[in-house]
């Protein structure tokens, strides 16, 4: 392995580290990391750490100042505001593309993703954020628009924050039940290839979804 190589390893390593670290709540929005503490932590040193906050950075996950600390990005109501909107205009247009253009391929990504898919509870693990991620996920690549699907794939690690202030408030369960339901049909219409059902069942799903929930809590007086 050459030097280059093995710093990209070791940068790889702990940008997926603190990454889920963040996205778990684990690294709490405000929160400072001091890169010398969390090299060691990691097992690696300060340079591929660096390299790992920069592209953390440009996810908008982290804030670098001049010293060698960084901070986890503090949530804010402008930005829950901005993605909600994005997501309410690009998810339901995803849905309706894959409609019309999933394959056979794409068919059973759906239907592996959706097995055992259940609405998010009160402080869900990393394993829980991550099959809702791959639900979706597998909606978006069925629409075959790579600009739209590199678009959607970036907005869900910022929303991913904001959906666990969201759950900092317990869901009733006649509107988990009803998440799970939103599940079924989202899958049903795209597999079917029904592009109007799949547009309208994603924009009611947006529109009642823990990111939407996000922005109103921060419009609001916290407790």
């Amino acid at each position: 392995m050459t030097e280059a190589t093995a710093l990209a390893t070791k940068s790889e390593l702990a940008y997926n580290s603190v990454r889920e670290k963040i996205l778990s709540g684990e690294f709490a929005p405000g929160s400072v990391l001091n890169q010398a503490t969390l090299a060691r932590t990691i097992g690696i040193s300060t340079t591929p750490l660096r390299e790992a906050l920069r592209r953390l950075k440009a996810e908008g996950l982290v804030e670098l100042d001049a010293h060698r600390d960084a901070r986890v990005t503090e949530l804010k109501a402008e930005e829950a505001r901005d993605l909600y909107e994005l997501r309410r205009s690009l998810d339901p247009l995803a849905a309706s593309l894959a409609a019309q253009r999933r394959t056979k391929a794409d068919i059973a990504d759906i239907r592996e993703a959706a097995k055992g898919l259940v609405a998010l509870r009160s402080n869900p693990g990393y394993e829980e954020l991550l099959h809702h991620r791959r639900f979706h996920a597998a909606i978006y690549r069925a629409s075959h628009n790579e600009l739209l699907i590199e678009t959607l794939e970036g907005l869900w690690d910022k929303a991913d924050r904001y959906r666990r202030l969201a759950l900092e408030v317990e869901r009733a369960p006649e509107e988990r039940e009803r998440k799970d339901a939103e599940h079924r049909m989202l899958a049903d219409s795209v597999i079917v290839g029904d592009s109007d059902a799949a547009a309208a069942v994603m924009r009611d799903h947006i529109d009642t979804s823990l990111g939407a929930k996000a922005a109103w809590r921060l419009r609001k007086p916290r407790d």
